[in-house]
């Protein structure tokens, strides 16, 4: 019973845990210099093909839009849409640059598609047709690429990959005319036009505009109101859409994390069964051949940088010698009929080289941590009891001294399983390996936030789960330590 009590603190501890690390890691996501959106948007809207609030749609989408300046228009009476508000992010130095100068005129101002309450939007083109009506927002959509972007009610992503992320909304016009525009009255009259509008039946209406700059709390709004969106996603299950993969995050997570796992999963194996025995050897012999080799094989381990020692073994192994490709897991020779079997070995012979990468570069700290327990167990009293009684020196190392060595090295557990399914980043992208890992270095490098918000919270999922059991397992080499005391 206090086992499960304390399980049950403890999970409800890990979700306020959880919600402080995805505060940090979405506000850091937020302040990352490279805007992937404006990036691959930036030549649709310079071509004309793609109007900005477009973009700002899809970065809403998202829960990234930053407000810059808010254009406002409350429609007047004689609509059945009368005291409605509709409202589009825009630029202030478009208006201080291009419209107040006489570069831009006032109808290429305005026009573009205005959000309403109640999934309504007001769309004023510069031709001087309006309408206002319904959205039906379907979410996102993922389609071949075309030839051109669509820019009314299917905004697109372009893609490298050959296809694009579509924003599958349905625009139903119920009220349709011209406009003209009549400068405001009062202190606005030379900064702002207001629009007279004229519907098809003959009604006249007037449609008040506003302008003004975003300030701190309207940004601040827009951030709390994208993490709180994104936070209600995923309650649901849903971690988004990845930009640069054009496929939802947790597929991508989970379909290309096999290789990762079989790949960490082995390295992990042979770290502890070579640094475990090794460390103990080393700590029975202390200050002779076998310490001082084991010290410094281990130093040279921990201080050799993963990209350093994987160019290191590419260049020996695999150029040089030609006992292995340089990367990927296939063979380019292999042939199209290979059976399973086949594909399976040649798989595994590329994976010789990253799994020695790994457990060279990890043994190091395992087995000075090993060493450190081992010696500090075999000045214990009552390992000096257990030999006083006659036990044979393996009985004294391996049935009592391992036994409280194992205690410290529980902690280790707590950063084993994010290991196993996080990927190791590093080697994965040198190896060209499509792991997890080398997925999660490439959205990063082009700020994929929905992909690094998730890649992220999934990894601290991991991390409190592997705290959690390593917690668990203290109970169990160690019954001194009892649970929910």
């Amino acid at each position: 019973m206090d086992m499960i009590k304390y399980i049950v603190k403890r999970l409800l501890l890990s979700v306020l845990i959880l919600f402080g690390v995805s505060v940090i890691i979405y506000s850091l996501a937020r302040m990352m210099p490279t805007d992937y959106v404006d990036n691959q948007y930036s030549s649709a809207v310079s071509q004309g093909t793609m109007r900005q609030e477009d973009v700002d749609r899809i970065k809403e989408l998202y829960g990234l839009s930053m407000p810059d300046a808010y254009l406002r228009m409350k429609v007047g009476t004689g609509s059945s849409f009368a005291g409605d508000t509709f409202s589009k992010n825009t630029k202030q130095a478009t208006y201080d640059e291009d419209v107040s100068l006489g570069l831009m005129t006032w109808e290429a101002w305005y026009e573009g598609s205005y959000d309403g309450p109640h999934n309504t939007r007001l769309v004023i083109n510069a031709d001087g047709t309006f309408s206002i009506g319904t959205v039906e927002s379907r979410g996102l959509h993922v389609e071949a690429e075309s030839s051109a972007a669509e820019t009314s009610g299917g905004e697109t992503e372009s893609s490298a990959s050959g296809s694009l992320i579509t924003l599958d909304e349905k625009y139903t016009p119920v009220e349709s005319g011209t406009y003209r525009l009549v400068a405001g009255e009062g202190e606005d009259a030379s900064s702002i036009r207001q629009v007279v509008c004229t519907l098809s039946d003959g009604t006249e209406l007037t449609i008040a505009a506003e302008y003004r700059l975003a300030g701190f709390w309207d940004k601040a709004g827009a951030v709390l109101s994208g993490y709180f969106s994104w936070l209600f996603n995923v309650v649901r299950g849903d971690l988004g859409m990845s930009f640069k993969y054009k496929k939802p995050v947790k597929d991508v997570i989970f379909q290309n994390m096999g290789i990762s796992f079989a790949i960490a999963f082995v390295a992990t194996l042979l770290q502890f069964l070579i640094s475990i025995p090794l460390g103990i050897k080393a700590a029975t012999h202390q200050y002779g051949f076998v310490d001082y080799s084991v010290t410094v094989f281990s130093m040279t381990g921990i201080s050799l940088p993963t990209f350093f020692l994987a160019a290191l073994v590419i260049r020996i192994f695999a150029v040089d010698l030609g006992w292995f490709e340089v990367g990927g897991i296939a063979s380019s020779s292999l042939p199209m009929d290979a059976t399973w079997l086949q594909r399976l070995g040649d798989t595994l012979w590329h994976m010789v080289l990253p799994m020695f990468v790994l457990v060279v570069l990890s043994i190091g700290s395992l087995m000075r941590y090993t060493r450190t327990n081992t010696l500090e167990a075999l000045n214990a009293d009552y390992v000096r009891t257990a030999r006083a009684k006659g036990l044979t020196e393996h009985t004294v190392i391996y049935k009592h001294a391992f036994r409280n060595t194992m205690i410290p090295l529980v902690t280790m557990m707590a950063g084993i399983l994010p290991s196993l399914f996080g990927g190791a980043m590093i080697a994965e992208t040198v190896f060209s390996i499509p792991g997890i890992g080398k997925l999660a270095y490439d959205a990063l490098i082009v700020a994929d936030i929905p992909f690094i918000m998730g890649y992220n919270i999934f990894i601290a999922i991991l991390t409190v789960i592997g705290t959690l059991l390593s917690d668990l397992m203290y109970a169990v080499v160690d019954p001194r330590v009892k649970l929910g005391k």
